[in-house]
């Protein structure tokens, strides 16, 4: 050495090793920490469907969250939180609110509503929205705390912070 330089050799593969490694934890933590996020929702979506009138409970029943693979990736998870419209075909007039153009009755013995197409209703009658996934997302906060705190709690498991 002369002049006053200096030379240093520092081997940064260890580093990189252990950032490849925190990449993957990291990865490997997007799914749990994406379900209670979502567990956030599909709870209140619960709770704004228990309280409807009840008839038959099937919309009750169909309200799902289902991890979806094709919205999912490297480091990404995606759950949907809705009903099932087979389950439940009516959870849409339910949601959004409908006109109601003919008499409908309930049968008991299977538990099913009838339209008659046959009795018209003159005027037709405007039934209300009762929303119960749009004010779910009322707790997006809660939803993105929970997914937060799983996340961190993931990595905490795997070592990475400390």
């Amino acid at each position: 050495m002369s002049g006053g330089a200096f030379s240093m050799k520092v081997n940064l593969g260890p580093l990189f090793e252990q950032l490849d490694a925190d990449v993957v934890t990291i990865e490997a933590a997007a799914r749990p920490a994406a379900q209670a996020g979502a567990q956030v929702f599909y709870n209140e979506v619960k709770r704004n469907v228990s309280k409807l009138k009840r008839h038959t409970g099937n919309l009750d029943r169909s309200i799902y969250q289902a991890f979806s693979k094709d919205q999912s990736g490297t480091g990404t998870a995606t759950y949907h939180i809705s009903w099932n419209a087979k389950k439940a075909p009516h959870g849409h007039l339910v949601e959004f609110g409908h006109l109601q153009r003919f008499e409908v009755s309930f049968d008991p013995s299977t538990m099913r509503f009838i339209t008659h197409k046959d009795r018209p209703l003159s005027p037709p009658r405007q039934v209300a929205a009762r929303p119960f996934v749009r004010p779910a997302m009322a707790k997006a906060q809660q939803a993105l705390d929970a997914a937060a705190a799983e996340l961190f709690h993931q990595l905490e498991l795997a070592g990475v912070t400390q």
